[in-house]
């Protein structure tokens, strides 16, 4: 299949050579053009650690380029910029491709089929849990994949398409993946903003001050608490919905290959095994300002909308905002894109199996 990634960072890097390796074609936009001059001079992408090799991927000059040449598009890039680039590409879709978010958050599946609906069609739209793969940016050209994820949590809108949806994700990355059945499942199945919540503050000198620090050594058992109780209210919510999600202990094994145990002790297992990956070496890191908005923010709606109160979410998203001398309630610019303040929570668990209807033409 033609795949096109919207983003040039370390996951789109990363997800671009795993796509080539399992036999596709892959083209790369970056909204900005930065990220992806060498590539399109020529030069190579180069893979190293989960997966080694060297790649050629395309690079598109704009969002109808991407679009046009394009079986499967994947968005790869924080959330901070899903609401830009799926007003740039939604024109340009077509009922034929699939849309997939690698990651999902904040609705951004709901958002983007409302765009598409707007002109009267459906597409199908996969939304995942997490990464395949997670990894650091080298350099231009060139990626350090510290792992390729053993599960995947999906979930597929309109629910109608789900098993077109997974059948396209396992023809694109293996056989890796779990249908949740919900896009409300998924929206709650991303552990990122509650984990890099505990770890950024538990570190945030650290990133002040740039230095080069392990980020699994140092979810200390202090901080290991903190993220296994974050856990519980998402857990907790979940349950109060009737969604079946995996919880933390489970995402560290399925990620990271690391026998169950305390959340701090499967930290340090991952460091002793060298897959611990590094900390942010900066204040202005996606694990404040992305998963604080488009985390944080999101579970702590979720758990307003079912009456299952998620108090630690709620006082991550304030003290972060003090830190930062920030909104970070008031920076999440596709839930307040979709009003779900005034929608019900019947009427949101509806949106997340059939998406938007299109429009008469």
């Amino acid at each position: 299949m033609r795949v096109g990634i919207v983003g040039a960072g370390s996951i789109a890097f990363a997800t671009a050579a795993l796509v080539e390796q399992q036999g596709h074609d892959v083209t790369l936009w970056s909204p900005s053009g930065e990220r992806t001059k060498a590539l399109g001079k020529g030069e190579a992408l180069v893979a190293e650690g989960a997966i080694v090799g060297t790649f050629k991927p395309a690079v598109a000059k704009d969002a109808a380029d991407l679009a046009a040449g394009a079986d499967v598009l994947v968005i790869a890039l924080p959330a901070y910029g899903h609401r830009t680039v799926l007003d740039a590409v939604a024109p340009y879709l077509t009922s034929e491709q699939t849309v997939i978010f690698s990651s999902h958050a904040s609705f951004g599946a709901l958002y983007l089929s409302r765009l598409v609906a707007a002109r009267g069609i459906t597409v199908t739209i996969v939304a995942w849990g997490t990464t395949a793969v997670s990894g650091r940016q080298l350099s231009p050209t060139s990626v350090k994949v510290n792992t390729v994820r053993k599960q995947v949590d999906i979930a597929t809108i309109p629910s109608s398409r789900s098993a077109a949806g997974l059948v396209v994700c396992k023809d694109l990355f293996g056989d890796r993946f779990l249908d949740r059945g919900s896009l409300m499942a998924i929206a709650l199945s991303n552990l990122n903003p509650q984990n890099h919540m505990g770890i950024a503050l538990g570190n945030m000198t650290r990133m002040e001050r740039g230095e080069s620090w392990s980020q699994g050594q140092n979810v200390t058992p202090n901080v290991g608490r903190l993220l296994e109780d974050l856990d519980k209210e998402r857990i907790a919510i979940a349950t109060r919905l009737g969604l079946d999600v995996r919880d933390i202990f489970q995402h560290f094994h399925l990620s990271f290959h690391v026998p169950v145990n305390s959340i701090s002790q499967m930290n340090q297992e991952m460091h002793e095994a060298g897959n611990g990956g590094t900390g942010p070496s900066t204040a202005d890191s996606r694990y404040v300002t992305e998963d604080v908005p488009f985390g944080l923010v999101m579970t702590a709606k979720l758990g307003r909308l079912a009456d299952s109160p998620a108090e630690l979410h709620e006082a991550g998203v304030r003290i972060f905002s003090a830190m930062y001398g920030r909104d970070f309630a008031a920076e999440n610019d596709l839930l307040n894109a979709l009003d779900l303040d005034v929608m019900s929570l019947d009427e949101l668990k509806t949106l997340c199996q059939n998406g938007f209807a299109p429009s008469a033409a």
